[in-house]
């Protein structure tokens, strides 16, 4: 009897600890991400070959990384004559490059102008030459198929800030 009671509570503590380590699963380990400081996240920049600058903001105080990002103007190619369906699939290989380069993180923020100007819409690309968001930004199928081409420019913008 002493033997049934010893493994009853064996299976006891067995059941509790299976339910506890279910409990422990269940629950979203969440990693605190630990803000970088400004000496570190200026090391990390420039050892990827990113151009930066500082300065100091006077009424705050703080210290504000500026970053030279590239800006793709996306223009309206002389190429036009797709027919719906061309174009329809164009724009969708179009959608999912752009996807993809911020994806990648590449791309920061992309999207078309609201009006039917010559210039349909901006990239912002995130990486460290004009050469590389050239290359990129040609990538696309629809600059590849002479519907949109591409105008880069190096733009400056605080590190971090949002848009409001």
């Amino acid at each position: 009897m002493e033997t049934l009671k010893k493994l009853s509570l064996l299976a006891a503590l067995a059941i509790i600890m299976i339910a506890c380590n279910q409990d422990v699963k269940k629950e979203e380990v969440k990693e605190v991400e630990v803000e970088k400081t400004m000496k570190q996240l200026k090391e990390e920049l420039t050892s990827k070959g990113f151009k930066i600058f500082d300065y100091v903001d006077e009424k705050t105080k703080d210290t504000v990384i500026m970053q030279q990002y590239f800006i793709a103007f996306l223009k309206r190619g002389e190429n036009r004559s797709q027919s719906k369906e061309e174009a329809d699939s164009l724009q969708a290989l179009h959608m999912a490059h752009l996807g993809k380069m911020y994806e990648l993180g590449y791309a920061d923020i992309s999207g078309p102008f609201g009006d039917d100007g010559d210039i349909r819409g901006i990239t912002i690309y995130n990486v460290p030459t004009l050469k590389m968001a050239d290359s990129l930004a040609n990538a696309d199928p629809s600059v590849k198929a002479g519907r949109l081409v591409i105008v880069v420019h190096p733009w400056w913008a605080a590190k971090g800030f949002p848009l409001r």
